[in-house]
C-alpha cells in the first residue's frame, strides 16, 4: 500500500530554492516523499532534518548519512533543533494535510469510511482522543469545536443531540456517531457534512491551529534572511494563517508602518498561490484541496 503520495512535489521542493549545501527541514515526513526529492537535491555536505510525530512514519526513514528524523510534533521545530546544534536553517517545508496513510488505516479513526473508534490522534501517545472531546466535552465545547474548525451552522443543534445522546451509551466509534447525528446527514450532503464534523474533532483532537501558529512563528525565528518556507494547506482555516503570516508577519491586524507610512514585514511572498494540476488530482485525489504558499525571509 502507498503510504503517501506527495503532493505538488516538484512545487514544493522548487519553491525552497534548494542550495547543495545547505540545512533544510521537513516538518512532515509522512511515506518521506518531499524528503526524497530534497535529498536529491542537495550535495555532500547538505543536510536534511525531518519531523513526525507519527510512530507509523518511523518505519519509512531514509538511510542517508545526511538526513535526521526526529519523532516529534512540529511545534517544537525551534527547541529539537537546537538540540542537534542547528541554529539556522536555509528553508522550510510543511505538508500539513493527513497522510493517506493515516486515512487508509481504518483503526487510526480519521477516515468516514470506516466504523472504527473514535481515535483521530497523530500522535499515537497524546493523551486527548476524539473519544474524550466527544464524550467529556461540554455542550459548549463541543459547539465552539464544530463551529470554529467544521464552520457547521447547526454546531448548537449538534452539540445538543451528541450531549443528549452519550447520557444513554457513551458514542465510542464512528458508526454510533453517525447513527446520532443522522438527521443533520442528508443523502446528498452525508459525506461533505461528515467530512466537516471529522475535520472539527481532528484539529482539536491534535491542536493544529495553535501547532501551525506555534510552527510558523518559529519559522521566522529560525530561517536564515533569504531562506524559504514552502507551505502545503488543505482547508480554508490554515490557509488563512498561512496567507496572513506569509503578508504581515502576524495572524491577525496590521504590522507597524515605518517613518515613510510603510509596512514592515518579515517576508516576501514567492510567486502567487499554487494549486494541482488536474492530471495530478486525476491520479491522487486527496491532492484536490491542496494550496501551496511560497515566502522568502528578507
Amino acid at each position: 500500500m502507498e503510504y503517501h503520495n506527495p503532493v505538488l512535489l516538484k512545487e514544493t521542493v522548487d519553491g525552497l530554492n534548494i542550495k547543495p549545501n545547505g540545512v533544510y527541514v521537513d516538518v512532515t515526513f509522512g511515506g518521506g516523499g518531499h524528503s526524497k526529492e530534497i535529498l536529491a537535491r542537495l550535495g555532500e555536505k547538505g543536510k536534511l532534518i525531518a519531523f513526525d510525530q507519527d510512530l507509523d512514519a518511523l518505519k519509512n526513514a531514509l538511510d542517508d548519512e545526511r538526513f535526521l528524523l526526529i519523532n516529534e510534533n512540529f511545534r517544537n521545530i525551534k527547541r529539537f533543533l537546537r538540540f542537534h546544534g542547528i541554529k539556522k536553517v536555509d528553508g522550510i517545508l510543511a505538508d500539513l494535510g493527513v497522510s493517506s496513510h493515516q486515512f487508509d488505516v481504518a483503526e487510526r479513526g480519521f477516515s468516514t469510511r470506516f466504523d472504527a473508534e473514535l481515535d483521530m490522534r497523530m500522535n499515537q501517545k497524546g493523551a486527548l482522543s476524539a473519544y474524550h472531546v466527544i464524550n467529556d466535552y461540554d455542550e459548549q465545547e463541543i459547539k465552539r469545536v464544530l463551529f470554529d474548525y467544521g464552520e457547521l451552522k447547526n454546531a448548537a443543534a449538534m452539540a445538543n443531540v451528541i450531549v443528549g445522546a452519550r447520557k444513554d451509551k457513551q458514542i465510542r466509534d464512528s458508526e454510533h456517531l453517525k447513527q446520532v447525528l443522522e438527521k443533520f446527514l442528508p443523502g446528498h450532503k452525508s459525506n461533505k457534512i461528515l467530512a466537516q464534523i471529522y475535520q472539527a474533532i481532528r484539529i482539536e483532537v491534535n491542536q493544529e491551529m495553535e501547532v501551525l501558529k506555534e510552527f510558523l512563528e518559529q519559522s521566522l525565528e529560525i530561517l536564515e534572511i533569504g531562506g524559504r518556507l514552502s507551505v502545503i494547506s488543505y482547508h480554508s482555516l490554515e490557509d488563512r494563517l498561512v496567507k496572513r503570516f506569509m503578508k504581515n508577519g502576524m495572524f491577525e491586524g496590521e504590522p507597524e508602518r515605518d517613518f515613510f507610512g510603510n509596512f514592515e514585514v518579515p517576508f516576501k511572498t514567492i510567486g502567487k498561490l499554487i494549486i494541482p494540476s488536474n492530471e495530478e488530482i486525476k491520479i491522487n485525489n486527496r491532492a484536490r484541496s491542496a494550496k501551496l504558499r511560497i515566502a522568502e525571509k528578507k
